[in-house]
């Protein structure tokens, strides 16, 4: 017994020294460097403040590797989420990769069925954005460059975005979860780790990251839309994790929504602007409609197994 509470001590306080660790690097960095640069006219400024975007995103892997260093914890081939398994798992790869392109797609086709209005073929949004840039494309000319955007996403998004993503899940899902899990039922483990991969997210949030500035109840609203957000994503990671006992294909998977989350906003009408926080991204309501729902499939399959153990 005394061995189990020692242990559980053990975990409680490396828990606490990775947030520690994450938390105040990615605020520091977020907060002192990138928020000076933001909206800044110089280009110089405005590259480095995106390299220092993707930058933060190593800081839960650096939290990770310096709290095993700090608390002596091992660094094996069990306790590391590192090792694929690719055998007997293909279909959960297939669900991280695959199922997350459909369901961003699916979310898009829903956003515009529902506002029809907002929908523009001609990519007209799009097109004013390079116009800003001096830079004149035929509608021809941006549904080829939207199909190129759409065929990498799918297919190289996933090697591109990987390293980056690898930083984020490897902390959260490979780190983060797993101890989680040896403290508390799989239902709030997954909540919880879902909720602080939010609010890891809320200076970026301030800054504009996902939902833009000025909307109503900025930035409470965007905060409270980030972390719901985030635990949605984060059941559909936690659940391939889990099932593979790697962290590998959640890293696919975040790597192909951060490939093609942006996609539909691509048809957006200018003259009908869209809602930030019902799509057509993933990260509005409608938009992530089919992730909700699997999360909440995925969510109640574990419950359900875990209370079958028992």
């Amino acid at each position: 017994m005394m061995g189990k509470k020692l242990d559980s001590k053990l975990e409680l306080k490396r828990i606490a020294i990775f947030l520690g660790i994450t938390f105040f690097l990615t605020y520091g960095v977020e907060i002192f460097l990138i928020r000076p640069m933001v909206g800044s006219t110089e280009l110089n400024k405005a590259y480095l403040a995106q390299i220092l975007v993707a930058g933060v995103m190593f800081f839960p892997a650096c939290g990770a590797l310096l709290t095993r260093l700090i608390t002596g914890e091992k660094l094996s081939k069990d306790n590391l989420k590192l090792a694929p398994h690719f055998k007997g798992n293909l279909k959960y790869y297939g669900l991280a990769w695959l199922g997350t392109v459909l369901l961003i797609f699916l979310g898009a086709a829903l956003y515009f069925l529902i506002f029809p209005k907002q929908f523009d073929g001609t990519m007209g949004y799009i097109k004013v954005l390079y116009e800003s840039q001096g830079v004149t494309v035929s509608t021809e000319g941006l549904r080829t460059i939207i199909i190129s955007q759409v065929l990498m996403g799918v297919f190289l998004s996933p090697v591109l975005n990987f390293v980056n993503c690898f930083g984020e899940e490897w902390g959260w899902r490979g780190y983060l979860l797993p101890k989680m899990l040896g403290r508390f039922k799989v239902v709030p483990s997954l909540l919880i780790t879902g909720f602080i991969w939010g609010i890891w997210h809320v200076p970026l949030t301030v800054m504009g990251h996902n939902y833009g500035l000025g909307y109503k109840g900025y930035p409470a609203t965007g905060i409270l839309a980030m972390c719901l957000f985030c635990i949605v994503l984060g059941i559909l990671f936690s659940y391939v994790t889990i099932r593979t006992d790697s962290c590998i294909p959640a890293v696919i998977g975040h790597a192909v929504l951060n490939g093609l989350s942006a996609i539909g906003l691509c048809f957006t009408s200018l003259q009908n602007p869209y809602n930030v926080f019902l799509g057509p991204a993933p990260t509005g309501a409608i938009g992530g409609m089919g992730f909700i729902l699997l999360a909440a499939v995925l969510l109640i399959l574990l419950y359900k197994e875990e209370k079958q153990k028992k």
